[in-house]
């Protein structure tokens, strides 16, 4: 909350603000979404639109660039660990998206929890050599999917938060039950 007031502070407009927060890895839209529509006051039509454009951003460059950027980061040995965790971390979550190709991409990005976006997918894309177009447009697809699910919950308030927390929390009761 403390940056946000700052950027503001600073004159960046609130739309340019929900952008950035959805062109960041982890919170991509399932954190810009609250911001724009509980913080902001924005629209639902307005905010989702801006997530949307801000989460894309960075799956062009990651699907094009992610080998030469992963050698750069690489030369480094806190880069090298850090690259060496987040593809682990994919390669994890990745038996969906072998499985369906495609349709598994994009239901695994359109799931919105935390390292299932866009730039999870991205990666998970890159390592499998999935061809650029098919990763987009699956992604994409993605996207739209998790953006309508986390506006609705948003809409809702406090009940999309309940809804939200419960179904969280069958999701992880269910992956400890299967561990």
């Amino acid at each position: 909350m403390e940056i946000i007031e700052k950027l503001i502070s600073h004159g960046i407009a609130k739309e340019l603000i929900v952008i950035i927060i959805s062109a960041l890895p982890i919170i991509e839209l399932r954190g810009a979404l609250p911001v724009a529509i509980n913080l902001f006051g924005m629209p639902w039509y307005w905010a989702l639109p801006l997530a949307v454009i801000g989460n894309m951003l960075p799956v062009p460059i990651s699907l094009l660039f992610l080998d030469s950027i992963a050698k750069i980061v690489s030369k480094v040995d806190t880069g090298k660990k850090v690259i060496n965790w987040v593809f682990e971390r994919t390669r994890r979550r990745e038996k969906i998206i072998q499985r369906y190709e495609r349709i598994g991409l994009m239901l695994f990005v359109a799931i919105p929890l935390p390292f299932t976006g866009a730039w999870t997918g991205s990666i998970a894309a890159f390592l499998m050599g999935q061809r650029f177009l098919h990763s987009f447009l699956s992604i994409f697809c993605g996207v739209l999917i998790a953006g309508v699910i986390v506006t609705t919950l948003c809409l809702l308030g406090w009940a999309g938060a309940i809804i939200a927390g419960i179904g969280l929390s069958v999701i992880a009761i269910l992956g400890w039950w299967k561990v």
